[in-house]
């Protein structure tokens, strides 16, 4: 006996939309199962972790902070996924475009301009669209794996980070703790309303969701990012170039991803530190694939996710959970998502004997 998957001849569009809303409905009722296992009661536990917070103002601001990266940076990954290319490494883009963005405000901390602000963005963006460029060069000059090296990369970006704060740009007033300068008034982000800490981080991603869609469906670039994902071939024929496309999708991923960093820093912490980021890179990745790759619904899906960051949050609090939890949840997010997408493009056969099987799956 084996178990097969069989294509299907066509992908149902009603289960092609309803599938998220499957997935996590899946991950709700496994997380219910997973909170009573560890003795908790299970609709209190979920209240706590997906309803309280959205009951306060100030909740509400967290949950915009938290979503800004997340869209940002999934926005970018979509298009990269969409043409073909696996970037996995934003997290370290994230970060690197959080160093080159403080640059300014750190190395030159008595400089008060109202240029500053819009300089570290530039900056940001410039340092992830460099950073995403090392894979995207060894991919389209040696056909290496961008998967592993965008992937290595991270460590090597966290480490830097790591150095910078605990040695050259370590805060001398700031009684050895391993931390930079606090960066000046003109360098934060400033908030976009007064009810609450929510900075303009979280416009630039909505803004960055509007215009990458828009591109996507009324634009030659977008044109040519479905037809080479889809095949490279059919792409060549058309005239379109795939090095050209692994070096935009790349750096077009690598530029909003270093756009998410400096405005992580700038706009909630105010000077860099050792950990930045709880892991928006990596998680942005269930953010993109959970919006089927559409920069409307990764508006939807990275208010989902952060909405786990913050109840996670306040889980710990409320009924005395370990922060792993939130963890337990994007994986089991991220694994129904993709075993819904899998059965949407694949039958399960059974092969049971020779010329004998069972087929399992919805449709035929």
């Amino acid at each position: 006996m084996r178990i097969e998957l069989e294509r299907r001849p066509g992908m149902s569009g009603f289960f092609a939309i309803v599938s998220p809303l499957v997935a996590l409905a899946l991950t709700v009722i496994f997380g219910g199962l997973m909170f009573a296992l560890l003795g908790k009661d299970p609709v209190d536990a979920l209240f706590s972790f997906f309803i309280e917070p959205l009951l306060e103002v100030w909740s509400l601001h967290e949950l915009a902070i938290k979503a800004a990266p997340l869209i940002l940076i999934a926005v970018g990954l979509s298009v990269a996924y969409r043409s073909n290319n696996w970037n996995i490494g934003a997290e370290g883009q994230f970060t690197i475009g959080a160093i080159t963005g403080s640059f300014l405000p750190v190395v030159f901390y008595e400089w008060h301009s109202p240029l500053l602000l819009p300089l570290m963005l530039i900056l940001g963006m410039v340092g992830g669209a460099l950073y995403a460029a090392i894979p995207a060069l060894l991919k389209a000059r040696f056909n290496t794996n961008e998967i592993l090296t965008s992937l290595m990369l991270v460590y090597i970006a966290q480490l830097f980070l790591d150095w910078l704060v605990r040695g050259l740009w370590r805060d001398p007033a700031g009684y050895n703790f391993p931390q930079s300068r606090s960066f000046v008034t003109e360098g934060v982000l400033p908030e976009m309303l007064s009810s609450g800490r929510a900075h303009w981080g979280f416009a630039f991603a909505i803004i960055a969701a509007v215009g990458v869609w828009f591109m996507m469906r009324y634009m030659l670039k977008g044109f040519q990012v479905v037809v080479l994902g889809q095949s490279e071939r059919a792409g060549r024929f058309a005239g379109f170039s795939s090095r050209g496309m692994i070096w935009f999708s790349m750096l077009f991923s690598g530029a909003l991803a270093g756009l998410a960093g400096i405005s992580e820093v700038s706009g909630s912490i105010g000077h860099l530190q050792p950990s930045i980021s709880p892991g928006y890179g990596f998680t942005a990745i269930i953010v993109a694939f959970l919006g089927r790759l559409n920069p409307l619904g990764i508006i939807a899906s990275g208010l989902v996710l952060a909405l786990t960051y913050l109840g996670g949050e306040g889980a710990q609090l409320s009924i005395g959970v370990s922060d792993k939890v939130t963890r337990v949840f994007q994986g089991l997010l991220l694994f129904f998502v993709l075993s819904c997408d899998t059965l949407i493009h694949y039958r399960i056969k059974i092969v049971l004997g020779k010329g004998r099987a069972l087929i399992a799956g919805a449709g035929r």
